[in-house]
């Protein structure tokens, strides 16, 4: 315990120290039972000024936590950049994660046409195709088998057609019945549909119109091999066969091929922003690599939620022109709503945090210095802050060289 400071003499002589008491006798045996109430008084004051003593410190002030207003010279006003508050009508922007897919309008997986040995592979992955074009060619009993069954019914309905012919005209001329007629004539239809069907079928295959030509006139086939043609044009961007591998018709997939210059980006909105998302909402997808804003639409919002993540699948189309967006890549989008709303909006720039991490800004007063004002942070909107609670139209706020003003104030 720290040494206990001496009373001072003007506090002894106020007191009465030094003197005998007033209403005391000095000879009194029990002098400190029968003190007056100015020297319990006095007793008091000595011992609060003792204990003040083994303390070893002074008596503190409290000090005051609310922060003062700032107040600048005309110098560093001109590093403070001030801006009106005022009702400004936004939009709600909705910021998610995507995947990139193709489109799928414009996108196909090619099946093995027919069974067989391919026997070799004309194309390689990311080359660009023409529609028609040759892929694989295919060793296929079943290729072999239907361009005969083609030249039969090419054959069967040339004496079907001939025989009507001739029996109509008989049959102008009474020389047979009706109903040997009728007959007649319903046996080249039927000739002639079953060479219908086995031409389309020969088309299943993939067959061009030469090598159909050649197989209607009776020519052999160039090559005598069934050949898988592309579709669609676009690039091709998957390739699952080799020569040798044996296809099964229907089943084996053996290409990809895809319209790269548009692209689908599957987002995923949560809770009541799917509500905020229409079809039509103009759309900005980011890639991961610092690559430059791609413009696109929402074209399709899910009615389902899924059930894993809690969210609705929203497909965007975005022009893919120079090949930016590759399928299965993660990007960033940003989802403009299409309702209007009124509010206060900041920059974001003008809002700080304090010792608890609430919001705040300052404010020009009317004596013109600085004051915070905490205020309540609604959606982003770009570059600003939605303010729904802490401000007024009319308000001044600080947007530029808050920070100058928050180190003046801690100082």
């Amino acid at each position: 315990m720290a040494r206990v400071n001496p009373v001072p003499a003007a506090l002894k002589k106020t007191l009465g120290f030094g003197s005998p008491l007033r209403g005391v006798r000095n000879d009194d045996k029990n002098e400190g039972c029968n003190l007056p109430g100015r020297a319990v008084i006095a007793a008091t004051a000595l011992l609060v000024l003792a204990l003040a003593g083994c303390s070893g410190k002074p008596p503190q002030q409290q000090s005051s936590t609310t922060p003062h207003n700032v107040t600048l010279t005309k110098t560093q006003q001109n590093s403070i950049h001030v801006v009106t508050v005022a009702t400004t009508q936004y939009h709600t922007t909705i910021t998610t994660t995507g995947v990139v897919d193709f489109d799928h309008d414009r996108a196909t997986d090619i099946l093995a046409p027919f069974s067989g040995a391919v026997t070799k592979v004309l194309v390689t992955q990311g080359q660009r195709v023409a529609k028609g074009q040759p892929l694989a060619e295919v060793a296929s009993p079943d290729f072999a088998s239907a361009a005969g069954a083609y030249r039969q019914t090419v054959l069967a309905a040339k004496a079907a057609d001939a025989v009507a012919s001739n029996d109509r005209d008989l049959f102008t001329h009474q020389a047979i019945s009706q109903r040997e007629n009728a007959q007649a004539q319903a046996d080249a239809a039927t000739a002639d549909a079953n060479r219908d069907a086995a031409l389309q079928t020969l088309v299943a295959l993939h067959m061009d119109s030469q090598a159909i030509a050649a197989v209607r006139d009776g020519k052999p086939i160039a090559g005598g091999q069934g050949v898988i043609r592309a579709p669609i044009a676009g690039t091709l961007v998957a390739k699952s066969i080799a020569p040798g591998q044996t296809l099964a018709a229907g089943t084996t997939p053996c290409f990809t091929i895809a319209n790269t210059a548009t692209m689908w980006v599957m987002a995923n909105v949560f809770g009541d922003d799917a509500s905020h998302v229409r079809a039509g909402d103009p759309a900005t997808v980011v890639t991961g690599d610092g690559g430059k804003p791609i413009d696109g639409t929402v074209t399709n919002v899910g009615a389902v939620v899924d059930p894993d993540t809690r969210s609705v699948a929203t497909r965007v189309r975005v022009d893919n022109a120079d090949v930016a967006l590759k399928k299965q890549m993660y990007v960033t989008v940003h989802i403009q709503s299409h309702e209007a709303h009124d509010g206060l909006l900041v920059p974001v720039s003008a809002v700080l945090r304090d010792d608890e991490n609430l919001p705040f800004v300052y404010l020009v007063g009317s004596d013109g210095s600085y004051a915070r004002r905490p205020v309540t942070l609604g959606m982003r909107v770009g570059d600003r802050y939605v303010i729904p609670d802490g401000l007024h139209a009319g308000d001044k706020v600080v947007v530029d060289g808050s920070i100058f003003l928050q180190f003046i104030q801690s100082q």
